[in-house]
């Protein structure tokens, strides 16, 4: 196992190279520079042109690009042309926010999903099956961005139950006094975003489920009279974990790096709000660094799916 791993990870090397050099030719596509929003009736030409000599813009892409790979070796990943901050300490500090709001979600999602799951499989054709599949099929086809913007609107404004921006109060002090503050600034967004995000997972539980309850291990163990309560809990349900394993490595750093729209909406300081100001104020530094490293997250979270799965079923072995 830990050689198959060591060869996925091997593998990830050219992907990642080459996922770097699109993100970056893509960034320097985009219309405008970092100092366009400098320009006033007042400015100077020289200053613009100063600037813009000194950050390497009149140098060749493939130059530039090793420059910038160089330095991301080192640790600098550039200063933020927005921020005036260097763009590891921003990410760092962004990071931790979105970091414990992905943490939670991932917990109020499964703890959601599995039983709306293993009910829907278990009771097929009943009406609390036709519930949960109805239920499923709205949160599918509804916009994340609107189901956002109407719990906001619904439980932040009308209500006034949630604070509608930060993750901190201003008033909070000492660690408990933080610490609750930040839950509260969290459970509204994350409550929403796992509302959303537990389809996939409550779709294939019940179609696993379903599958299971036909297979002939089933059927024999029903034949030696074995009670259904342990006929479901030690052979159906185990044997339909599998695509909840499946999903948990692209849950946990899809979220990380999905984050974008609740976080917009909720003005949430996290590296999904991040991302959209630096792509507004054309801050490449920042954008480059987060677009590589939500790539890398999707990949890492490929690996780790496989992983899981095998440690959730030994006779699966990763190819």
């Amino acid at each position: 196992m830990w050689k198959t791993i060591l060869r996925r990870v091997l593998i990830m090397i050219p992907e990642i190279v080459i996922l770097s050099v699109l993100i970056f030719v893509l960034a320097k596509l985009m219309p405008g520079d970092p100092f366009s929003g400098m320009i006033t009736p007042q400015t100077s030409p020289s200053q613009i042109h100063a600037l813009k000599v000194e950050a390497g813009l009149y140098d060749s892409w493939y130059v530039q690009y090793w420059h910038w790979i160089v330095r991301l070796f080192h640790g600098d990943f550039g200063m933020s042309y927005q921020f005036h901050s260097p763009v590891v300490n921003l990410i760092a500090s962004r990071a931790v926010n979105t970091l414990w709001l992905s943490l939670l979600t991932v917990i109020l999602s499964y703890a959601l999903a599995i039983p709306l799951g293993l009910i829907a499989g278990r009771y097929e054709d009943s009406k609390r099956d036709k519930a949960i599949q109805i239920y499923n099929y709205v949160s599918y086809a509804i916009p994340a961005f609107v189901v956002y913007l109407l719990g906001l609107w619904f439980f932040g404004y009308i209500l006034g139950w949630f604070p509608t921006s930060g993750s901190v109060s201003l008033g909070a002090s000492g660690f408990f006094g933080v610490a609750l503050s930040r839950l509260y600034h969290m459970i509204l967004p994350a409550v929403l975003m796992a509302l959303i995000s537990t389809t996939g997972v409550v779709q294939y539980l019940r179609s696993e489920i379903i599958d299971a309850k036909r297979q002939d291990y089933v059927k024999t163990a029903r034949a030696k009279g074995v009670p259904e309560s342990k006929v479901f809990s030690r052979h159906i349900f185990r044997n339909s974990l599998l695509p909840i394993a499946a999903f948990a490595g692209y849950s946990i750093t899809g979220l990380l790096a999905g984050s974008i729209f609740v976080e917009t909406v909720f003005a949430y300081p996290g590296m999904g709000l991040l991302f959209v100001n630096s792509i507004i104020n054309r801050d490449y530094s920042v954008i480059t660094v987060l677009v590589l490293l939500f790539g890398i997250l999707n990949l890492v979270g490929t690996l780790l799916s496989d992983i899981i799965l095998s440690i959730v079923d030994p006779r699966i072995r990763i190819e």
